[in-house]
Formats: structure tokens, C-alpha cells, sequence
């Protein structure tokens, strides 16, 4: 489903990403680990072209998004992104803020954008909040929403940047959960993760990512149990 070819991104001359080469399959659940500064969002924001790469190539689903033909937002909109901080819309209530972007980008009439968004609110828990707004909301509650404002877009991928960092502790596991959810039901799912518990449970690859390069790749048991590089084995001795 998606294919990157030696990703290069630098700031004002600092490697942030220094040849990145995977490929994710349809059905993958891919987490990317590795220290703070190391790359991984960046690496995840390149994949939708939210930074845009300072050298290789992307292609998702046959398209090379690195192109200078391709129709970005065509491709975007089969990209659902969940970010740290949420960012729902304010002043709108969660329906408003889940059927904006069907009703707008995909010219889904209102009435069925609502029905899927209730189905959608149902499947996490959260269909009483529909007339709320995001301040009413808790933490957890907010990245429930995020999701589900993804998913109503009917990406064939979601990316998640860090998805839990923002929340408090005990907010964690009901997100996890819902991410526990999609990846039984199928979804193509990239996750920038600090929650190596998940990647273990959930994960069938795990990327471990350090000063803009892939380090090492494998499943959770390679990587968790039997980690080959020195650097892998001395970051899982500090967050395990």
C-alpha cells in the first residue's frame, strides 16, 4: 500500500531523516519506536506530505505522492492522521466536527454523514456526546473523537502520531482500546508510539527508528525479545 524509497528530510541542514526505505502492506499494523528527536514523526508527517521530503520517493497506492502530477488531497483524504493535541474544532459541536470534511471533501449529503458518524460515536463509547463541544469533553474522550472524525473519511490507512502522549494516565487505555478495535477489524494502521506494550500486543511489525535512520525491523517478538544492535538493546533497557 505504501512504498518509501530513501526518505531524506533536513532542517536549515540537520538530518532529520537520512534514507528511510519500508514498505506496508494492506492489513499492516506498523508501530515505529525509538528515542524523542529521533525522526519518527517526522518520518510518519512525510507519509501524507505534511513535511514534505528533501529527497526519495512516496508511493501510495501506485501513486507516487512525491510526484509533481499527483493530486495531493485525492490521496489525502484516503489518509486518516490523528495527531497529539486533537485538533478538533473549537466551536464546533463533535457532529459538526465530524461531518465537516464528507459534507465538504466528499459532497456526502448531511443526513448520511450524521448516520455514520452516530454508528461511528457508538463503536467508541461516545454516541451521548454528539451535541457536545471539545471543552466539555476529557482528554480521552477528545482523541476518541479525533479517530472517529478520521474515520469518517473512509481511509484505507491511519496514521497515529503519538496518540496517547498528551493524555493523562489513566485516559491512555480507553484510546488504546479503540486502536486495539480497528486493528482486529483490518485497518492499515501506522503508529508512532511510546506505549511499547501496545506495540507488543498489536503490532505484527515494529520499526525502531534513531537519528533519522531505521535501525532495525521485525516483529514485536525480534524486536522486543531478541533485539540484534546495541543501540535497540540499550533504548528497551530504559523504557521497559
Amino acid at each position: 500500500m505504501i512504498s518509501v524509497k530513501n526518505l531524506q528530510k533536513k532542517y536549515k541542514g540537520v538530518d532529520a531523516l537520512r534514507g528511510i526505505d519500508v514498505e506496508i502492506n494492506r492489513g499492516d499494523v506498523v508501530c515505529v519506536i525509538g528515542p524523542s528527536g529521533s525522526g519518527k514523526s517526522t518520518f510518519l508527517r512525510c507519509l501524507n506530505l505534511l513535511e514534505v521530503p528533501s529527497g526519495g520517493s512516496i508511493f501510495f497506492e501506485g501513486a507516487e505522492l512525491t510526484g509533481k502530477k499527483v493530486d495531493l488531497d485525492k490521496h489525502r483524504q484516503k489518509m486518516g492522521m490523528v495527531f497529539q493535541q486533537f485538533n478538533l474544532f473549537p466551536h464546533m459541536t463533535v457532529m459538526q466536527n465530524l461531518t465537516c470534511a464528507p459534507m465538504m471533501l466528499k459532497k456526502v449529503p448531511r443526513e448520511q454523514a450524521e448516520k455514520k458518524a452516530m454508528e461511528l460515536l457508538g463503536r467508541v463509547g461516545l454516541s451521548d456526546r454528539a451535541g457536545a463541544y471539545p471543552a466539555q469533553l476529557s482528554g480521552g474522550q477528545k482523541q476518541r473523537v479525533a479517530i472517529v472524525r478520521s474515520l469518517c473519511m473512509e481511509p484505507d490507512v491511519m496514521l497515529f502520531d503519538e496518540p496517547t502522549s498528551a493524555l493523562d494516565p489513566e485516559m491512555v487505555g480507553e484510546v488504546l482500546d479503540v486502536m486495539k478495535k480497528l486493528a482486529a477489524e483490518g485497518m492499515t494502521m501506522v503508529v508512532v508510539t511510546h506505549e511499547m506494550g501496545f506495540a507488543r500486543e498489536v503490532a505484527n511489525r515494529v520499526l525502531f527508528i534513531d537519528e533519522g535512520k531505521i535501525i532495525e525491523q521485525g516483529t514485536p517478538e525480534q524486536i522486543f525479545e531478541n533485539p540484534q544492535s546495541e543501540r535497540l538493546k540499550s533504548f528497551l533497557a530504559k523504557v521497559l
